[in-house]
C-alpha cells in the first residue's frame, strides 16, 4: 500500500522570535529597537504575517496527507524523500536555501510578505496553498542550478550562485583554467569567483555584471548556461588578470586549483555549509545535472 503524499514545510525563524530570544523578552527586545530608533511594532507585525501564512498553508493540507516541517538552519540534517512535496513559506531566499537539498521535488513557494519580497521563487500566498496541492500536476519552471566538485569528493549545489575565495577579506590565490583553454591555467590573486545562474542574475551575479558594464547576456533561469566573474583581480608579475569574466555552457566547466593554506566555496549566501579546501586541492564548477522544479 502506497503512503499517503507528504508536504515539507520549509520556513525560518523570524526576525522578532531571534529578538526576543536574544533578549529575552519583548519587552527588553522593544527597549533595544528603541534606543536605536526602531519601533518593535514593525518587526512583530511581519512575525504576524509570517505565522498567518503559515497557520493558512498548514490548514489547506489535506487531512488525509503527512506532513511535516524543517527550519532552515535544519535543513542541512533534513532527510528529504522522493515523493515529498516541499513547500517553502518565506522569502525569495528560503527557495534557494531548500533547493540545495532537493533531488526533484517539486516546491511550491509561498510569499508571506508581498510587496516586500521581490516574488522570483515565492510566487504564490497563502490563500492559493489549497488549490496547489490538489489540483493533479501543476506546471512547473525547472530552474538551472550550480554545481562545485572538489577533488576529494566534496560537492556543493546552490540556485543562484557559487562563491570561492578566502574566508573573511583576505587575497584569494589559485590558478583558474577552462575546459576550452586546453589545460592552461593562469594565476591569480583576487577577491574571489563568482559562479551564477539565470535565477542568480536578479541577484549577487546582476550587480557584478552591472558594476563592470559586462557585455555578456545574462542567461535565463532556465537556461544550461552560468556566468563566471572574478571579484578585483590583481596584476603583478606572478599572477594575472586576462581570466577575469566568461560564460559556462552545459557541459563546460570552470577550474580552480588552491594556492592558499585556505579557500572556501558556499553557495547562496550559507556560509555556514560551505566547503573547506586546502592548498593543492582542486574544485570544478557548472551546470548542475539536477534542476529544482518550482511550481509557477
Amino acid at each position: 500500500m502506497s503512503l499517503a503524499p507528504r508536504v515539507v514545510l520549509v520556513h525560518r525563524t523570524t526576525e522578532y522570535e531571534e529578538l526576543v530570544a536574544h533578549h529575552g523578552t519583548h519587552g527588553q527586545a522593544a527597549f533595544f529597537l528603541s534606543s536605536r530608533g526602531r519601533d518593535i511594532e514593525e518587526v512583530a507585525e511581519r512575525h504576524r504575517r509570517t505565522r498567518r501564512a503559515l497557520a493558512e498553508v498548514t490548514a489547506a493540507i489535506p487531512l488525509t496527507w503527512r506532513q511535516s516541517r524543517v527550519e532552515r538552519a535544519d535543513l542541512d540534517r533534513f532527510l528529504f524523500a522522493p515523493e515529498d512535496v516541499v513547500v517553502v513559506v518565506g522569502q525569495d531566499g528560503l527557495v534557494a536555501n531548500a533547493a540545495k537539498y532537493l533531488s526533484g521535488q517539486p516546491v511550491v513557494g509561498i510569499d508571506t510578505d508581498p510587496g516586500r519580497n521581490p516574488g522570483v521563487l515565492v510566487r504564490h500566498r497563502p490563500q492559493d496553498a489549497a488549490k496547489l496541492l490538489t489540483s493533479g500536476t501543476p506546471p512547473v519552471d525547472e530552474l538551472t542550478m550550480v554545481e562545485a566538485v572538489a577533488d576529494d569528493s566534496q560537492r556543493l549545489v546552490a540556485l543562484n550562485e557559487i562563491y570561492l575565495g578566502a574566508p573573511g577579506h583576505q587575497t584569494a590565490r589559485y590558478r583558474l583554467g577552462l575546459d576550452d583553454h586546453g589545460g592552461a591555467a593562469e594565476a591569480q590573486a583576487s577577491s574571489g569567483v563568482l559562479v551564477g545562474t539565470g535565477t542568480g542574475a536578479t541577484g549577487w551575479v546582476r550587480s557584478v555584471w552591472q558594476e563592470r558594464g559586462s557585455r555578456l547576456s545574462l542567461p535565463r533561469p532556465t537556461e544550461d548556461r552560468l556566468l563566471w566573474f572574478v571579484r578585483e583581480a590583481w596584476p603583478s608579475p606572478a599572477t594575472g588578470t586576462s581570466l577575469v569574466a566568461g560564460e559556462l555552457p552545459a557541459p563546460a566547466a570552470l577550474h580552480l586549483t588552491v594556492e592558499s593554506e585556505r579557500l572556501i566555496a558556499f553557495g547562496d549566501g550559507m556560509e555556514s555549509d560551505a566547503l573547506e579546501l586546502t592548498w593543492g586541492q582542486s574544485v570544478r564548477v557548472g551546470v548542475h545535472a539536477e534542476r529544482l522544479r518550482l511550481v509557477g
